[in-house]
């Protein structure tokens, strides 16, 4: 049955079909050995490749005294997700600078209301050991003045996730400024000349294509796709948006992907998600919608881009990726907007597509139709982007509780598995184990 689904007719449908229908990750205080497999090492959000997909298997019961491995305290403030190269864990923060104490005024009453004073930052990378879970060396890259532009209250000062091409580590704090460094925490470069006015702060991943540090730079008056050449930091070259928005904001993290042979670049944002050639950054094609403040990262499965719009109403679009130009009326295969998350990525898998919404609602459509299989309400608000290893979907809500549901035939829920923290960021997983990042902590689940 279609729910609330939008197809092109038939003819169409046939056409496009037919198009793309050849396309198609011890002890509590010592590891004694991490084991290599290709699960070992998580150099991106959402995984190796982009997607939130893993063979497995992993943990699918913890609580926040069973299972957990080791529990490390972090500084600061982030919501950027572990990355994991060479046995060691990489995150940024936002680490209040502490002020110097002033005396209080003696004609000030003891209980006079005082205006709280802006905070200054360090923006910071954290290294972490993977077997032991030491905090083992922290990297002040960029201080954050008391001038900042305010964030939302469910963003920080250091939200995207770092980024690793095998040598070097990239992190990006936004408008706030850009780094290299070697995965010793060595700095290689320093980028703070493209700054620009955000709305809510900044929150969208680079990806590392080749020689270019490719993001998006979706602010209140700018609406582009920057990229860095990542020998030296310097603009490669830039991609304009060129669409009308009432809202240029947004916080995407790029999909890149081959087609035919060749790769693409897509990423979304307010009113438009373009292809691009990631090497020139010339535009291959566009599609226009009503949307802005788009979050979830979108992906490549069976064929077809699949991407979340945003607010106000999301939708879900499914585009043939083989057009070239505006491609708005002739590449949208379908697009429905049955409970479409504006935050959490979704999962392609074995010709389904799974998405949650942010309160709470799971869904699996069928890839080339749109057709729903199933709904399901988990519970809870979600921030956090889908993960599946193997048959197993985990699904992580704001307050900390992870619901794993196998999907392999009807879906039916394993564990709900709490640890009662707040958690936005995703997960990263390496060695059988998950990373988990909460608001004061990093885990280890094994």
């Amino acid at each position: 049955m279609n729910f609330d689904l939008q197809l092109l007719d038939a003819a169409k449908m046939r056409d496009l079909l037919n198009r793309f229908a050849g396309l198609s990750l011890l002890s509590t205080a010592l590891m004694t050995a991490l084991p290599s497999t290709s699960m070992a090492q998580w150099p991106q959000f959402r995984g190796p490749h982009g997607d939130g997909v893993v063979a497995g298997p992993l943990p699918t019961q913890w609580s926040q005294d069973e299972s957990v491995q080791w529990r490390t305290e972090l500084p600061g403030e982030g919501w950027s997700s572990p990355v994991v190269a060479g046995g060691t864990v990489y995150l940024t923060a936002a680490i209040k600078r502490e002020e110097p104490a002033t005396e209080k005024p003696a004609e000030e009453e003891e209980d006079a209301p005082r205006k709280p004073k802006p905070a200054a930052y360090d923006l910071s990378v954290l290294m972490v050991d993977e077997a032991t879970g030491a905090l083992t060396k922290r990297i002040d890259l960029f201080v954050q003045s008391t001038q900042a532009a305010r964030i939302h209250k469910k963003n920080s000062h250091a939200s995207p996730t770092p980024v690793i091409d095998g040598q070097r580590l990239y992190v990006h704090f936004g408008h706030q400024g850009t780094a290299c460094l070697d995965l010793a925490g060595n700095v290689i470069w320093e980028n703070d000349s493209l700054g620009y006015k955000p709305v809510h702060g900044n929150g969208g991943t680079p990806v590392v294509v080749g020689d270019r540090m490719i993001f998006s730079r979706d602010g209140a008056k700018i609406s582009e796709v920057t990229a860095l050449d990542t020998k030296t930091g310097q603009i490669a070259w830039q991609c304009q948006r060129d669409v009308e928005a009432p809202r240029h904001f947004s916080f995407c993290t790029p999909a890149v992907f081959e087609v035919a042979g060749k790769q693409q670049l897509v990423l979304p944002g307010s009113n438009v998600v373009q292809g691009i050639e990631p090497t020139t950054g010339q535009e291959i094609w566009r599609v226009q919608y009503e949307g802005y403040s788009v979050v979830p990262r979108p992906i490549y499965h069976a064929g077809l881009v699949f991407v979340s719009t945003g607010y106000d109403r999301a939708s879900l679009l499914a585009i043939d990726p083989t057009g070239e130009g505006d491609v708005t009326d002739s590449h949208v295969v379908w697009q429905t907007d049955t409970s479409i998350a504006k935050t959490p990525s979704m999962i392609g898998y074995k010709g389904k597509i799974y998405q949650l919404s942010d309160n709470g609602i799971a869904v699996c459509f069928d890839a080339k139709t749109g057709d729903m299989e199933w709904k399901e309400r988990i519970g809870g608000n979600f921030s956090t982007s889908l993960l599946l290893a193997g048959d197993h979907l985990y699904m992580t809500s704001e307050a900390g509780v992870t619901t794993v549901m196998n999907i392999a035939g009807e879906p039916e829920e394993v564990a709900e598995n709490d640890l009662n923290e707040r958690t936005l960021a995703s997960f990263a997983v390496s060695h059988g184990g998950l990373l988990v990042r909460t608001a004061d902590a990093l885990y280890r689940i094994q």
